[in-house]
């Protein structure tokens, strides 16, 4: 049984048409949603928007205060035009600028933005990690 993969990650919203709006950026339509929830399709994995309150209770922590930014969600691009490109469309769709991209010590170019509900996003282009042609991501 292979367990080495992630197929669903869920982020906690408290606005779900604002943060719609920002995680379609690239994503195209959702692939299903209703007031409590929302799923984009990925290329092998889907990416969800749960209800703040309504995800706390799902896992068993009704009233919770549950936290962001302890970790990146990451999107690689093929070259710095297109980091910059996303990073922009990000912003005009209602992110906070944490970073600018910029030339970055381990030989990449990167920046990080926080989305409305405060999870925080880095956008790069890694010359070490070359894409596939769909996109997708392979460490050699």
């Amino acid at each position: 049984m292979p367990r080495q993969r992630v197929t669903l990650i869920t982020l906690a919203t408290r606005d779900m048409t604002r943060a719609r709006i920002l995680r379609g950026l690239g994503l195209g339509d959702a692939s299903s949603s209703n007031d409590a929830v929302t799923f984009y399709q990925m290329d092998g994995a889907a990416l969800g928007l749960f209800g703040h309150d309504d995800l706390a209770a799902d896992q068993g922590r009704a009233g919770a205060s549950l936290g962001t930014g302890a970790v990146t969600l990451a999107q690689n691009c093929r070259d710095d035009g297109e980091t910059d490109a996303v990073f922009d469309a990000a912003l005009a769709a209602g992110a906070t600028l944490l970073k600018r991209p910029e030339k970055v010590f381990w030989g990449g170019y990167s920046g990080y933005f926080a989305d409305p509900d405060g999870h925080v996003w880095e956008i790069a282009t890694n010359p070490f990690w070359p894409l596939d042609d769909k996109g997708g991501l392979t460490l050699a």
